[in-house]
């Protein structure tokens, strides 16, 4: 049986959203907004299907509840636009979770599938310092592994540290990772890649190479 593919009118309704982002447009246009989100679900329900192949956990994840809101939530940002001009999903990965997961982005020329922990609590970062520094070679040993470096060559340096955080040693041979704040990994797609009619296996087949990586960052919480 075939899987879902992401149809090309899903894009076109972001498209449009983002020329006209604004209420009295999404309502008279609803029936874009639940064409595109039924068809993103469809497409999930058969990812989540071919990953549970090679992740448990993924198997319990409701294709439906793992979908972001396309509402903004605007009270505290200057930013009042009402709406996202994008699909999120969370397969397991969140900002401040503890566990690693994955993540689906589709968006116009932005779209990116990603893996690994997001910005996790203090507590929980000082354990995976400690899990880096201490198992440094294994931590390496998944990051440089061939077919890794094929779809990420670095882990995400955003919002990186300038020195070495505190109860670490300064030489610690680790130190660049210890200064990362998240341990996650970026594949940026194509809108070819997100319409290929193989996508579900492609991007599955993706998000399997970061398996080691979520096992790693697992480890201490086990």
């Amino acid at each position: 049986m075939m899987s879902a593919t992401i149809s090309p009118k899903v894009f076109d309704f972001l498209n449009q959203l983002t020329i006209n982002n604004n209420r009295e447009w999404f309502t008279e246009n609803k029936n874009l907004y639940t064409e595109s989100q039924e068809n993103v679900i469809a497409f999930l329900e058969d990812l989540i299907k071919e990953m549970a192949g090679f992740d448990d956990e993924l198997g319990k994840i409701d294709a439906k509840k793992s979908l972001f809101r396309i509402y903004r939530d605007t009270r505290f940002s200057k930013d009042k636009i009402p709406y996202k001009t994008n699909f999120g999903a969370s397969l397991g990965m969140g900002k401040g979770s503890q566990k690693g997961g994955y993540y689906l982005h589709l968006e116009p020329r932005k779209s990116f599938i990603a893996g690994g922990i997001y910005m996790p609590e203090s507590s929980v970062l000082k354990e995976l310092r400690k899990e880096i520094s201490l198992y440094g070679e294994d931590f390496l040993k998944v990051i440089n592994n061939k077919e890794f470096k094929k779809y990420f060559p670095e882990l995400d340096q955003d919002d990186k540290l300038k020195k070495i955080p505190q109860g670490f040693e300064k030489e610690d041979p680790m130190g660049e990772y210890l200064k990362l704040k998240s341990f996650i990994v970026v594949y940026n797609l194509k809108d070819e890649e997100v319409f290929d009619k193989n996508a579900v296996k492609n991007l599955a087949k993706i998000f399997k190479v970061m398996k080691p990586l979520n096992d790693f960052l697992n480890t201490p919480f086990l």
